[in-house]
């Protein structure tokens, strides 16, 4: 186990080819496996179980073996949710932010983000190896294991922060993990999807600049597969720029992506069920943490009043705190995902370009091959003409090739006198349907 994390999870991501080399066996029926996808991290038969890459906080990573219904309730998912990170089966890229959990399927990058830890489904994708790196660099440089702090270490990390905002010196390294997380996926994709695009600039444009020059059937084919290339990678960007848009366009998606946030709340409100217990009495006794007066105890309806109010306070507290916060990571998360949505719209615009540069082409070569059909229907005209013109001749040698007695065949130049007025006719006929042509402008001449 400990040499397939080690081969897993290399130092550098330029060794995941050797990693390729290693794990890859033919398969004895002969058919070609999944590119991109560990064959030992696949479903195993009987136990369900797949590989998972782990990311904590502090950037230590580690790999798991977890079942899918183990999964589901570790981080709080549905089952659908999971099937989007299915490697066998091809699902548009999607961002869906749930109440424990964010599940990420952008390109190669598949992965379960929560407020503790990132959860990667276990590939030898160069591009999910870099994601894993990547994290972990910025884990570990920016100190992200300390964002989950305590109550008072939280308060206080913010209170230095609204200080360092109020002077004009912000600190733009705070985030909380799972933006941490998300912003390295989003990274991925989109530089991911960018390379894309410009691999297929540099095929493009010297093969349409070539198309126009020579138009051959080799040529047609080879721009006819690069659109279906352009349209299905057009598509691809168009999605994850669509995701990124709904995103930004809903408030209560974004607020329920704050899962550092929540999972605050969720300790501060146990943190209060259980201070609120020391007020109660159990069994006619009172607890540890109520003291007991040497005079009188308070009475009983008084004591619920107290911790009724207490609660009441602290749940006002909790919902005036949790009304900024929310705003605040909505802007945060807003401004990140702006941030991306720019890159990706900007690929999309490389693409738009291209694919208007490629309709350009298609017309231009339309207008040359029109003008080609053009010049062979003028071509092809004038050779009517002349045969109508020839044809004149065969009317006179067949009228004299009849088997009768005329005069004319006594003359010595009546042979003569017959081509050359015969000749003369003809010319004649056909400099008359020239200028018919040029009359109507059906010919430039």
């Amino acid at each position: 186990m400990a040499d397939l994390k080690e081969r897993l999870l290399p130092p550098k991501p330029a060794s995941a080819a050797n990693l390729r080399e290693v794990t890859f066996r033919p398969p004895v029926s002969g058919r070609q496996p999944f590119q991109g996808i560990d064959v030992l991290g696949l479903k195993k038969r009987g136990q369900g179980l797949r590989s998972w890459i782990r990311v904590d906080t502090s950037g230590n990573s580690q790999v798991i073996e977890v079942d899918k219904f183990t999964m589901m309730r570790r981080c709080d998912l549905p089952a659908r949710d999971l099937r989007l990170l299915d490697p066998l089966f091809v699902y548009p890229s999607t961002i869906l932010g749930r109440e424990k959990a964010i599940v990420v399927n952008l390109e190669q990058i598949r992965c379960i983000i929560t407020a503790d830890e990132v959860l990667l489904l276990n590939s030898l994708d160069s591009y999910v190896l870099q994601y894993v790196v990547e994290l972990q660099r910025r884990l570990q440089a920016a100190g992200a294991g300390d964002v989950w702090q305590p109550e008072g270490e939280l308060s206080r990390r913010r209170g230095s922060r609204n200080l360092e905002n109020m002077f004009g010196t912000p600190s733009p390294d705070y985030l909380p993990f799972e933006f941490r997380a998300l912003e390295v996926a989003l990274e991925a994709a989109c530089t991911f999807l960018d390379s894309q695009a410009a691999e297929l600039e540099i095929e493009a444009y010297p093969l349409l600049d070539e198309l126009t020059s020579k138009i051959s059937t080799l040529n047609l084919e080879r721009v006819r597969r690069l659109k279906s290339r352009l349209v299905a990678l057009t598509r691809r960007v168009q999605k994850v720029r669509d995701e990124i848009e709904q995103l930004m366009d809903d408030d209560g998606d974004m607020a329920e992506m704050y899962l550092t946030e929540k999972k605050r709340r969720m300790e501060l409100s146990c943190y209060g069920d259980q201070s609120l217990l020391g007020y109660r009495s159990t069994d006619g006794a009172l607890s540890v943490s109520a003291p007991v007066s040497p005079v009188s105890s308070p009475p009983e309806s008084r004591r619920l009043e107290k911790s009724l109010s207490i609660a009441r306070s602290r749940h006002e507290s909790m919902r005036s705190s949790e009304s900024g916060t929310e705003t605040q990571s909505i802007e945060e998360l807003e401004m990140l995902l702006e941030a991306y949505f720019v890159v990706i719209d900007s690929t999309l615009n490389k693409l738009t370009s291209l694919k208007e540069y490629i309709d350009d082409t298609e017309d231009f070569i339309n207008i040359q091959l029109d003008n080609v059909r053009n010049q062979l229907i003028q071509f092809e005209l004038l050779l009517t003409t002349a045969t109508f013109v020839v044809a004149i001749f065969g009317v006179v040698a067949g009228i004299f090739g009849m088997n009768f007695e005329i005069p004319m065949f006594n003359q010595p130049d009546a042979f003569k006198w017959v081509l050359i007025i015969t000749g003369v006719t003809g010319a004649v006929i056909f400099f008359a349907f020239l200028w018919f042509f040029k009359y109507r402008r059906l010919m430039p001449l």
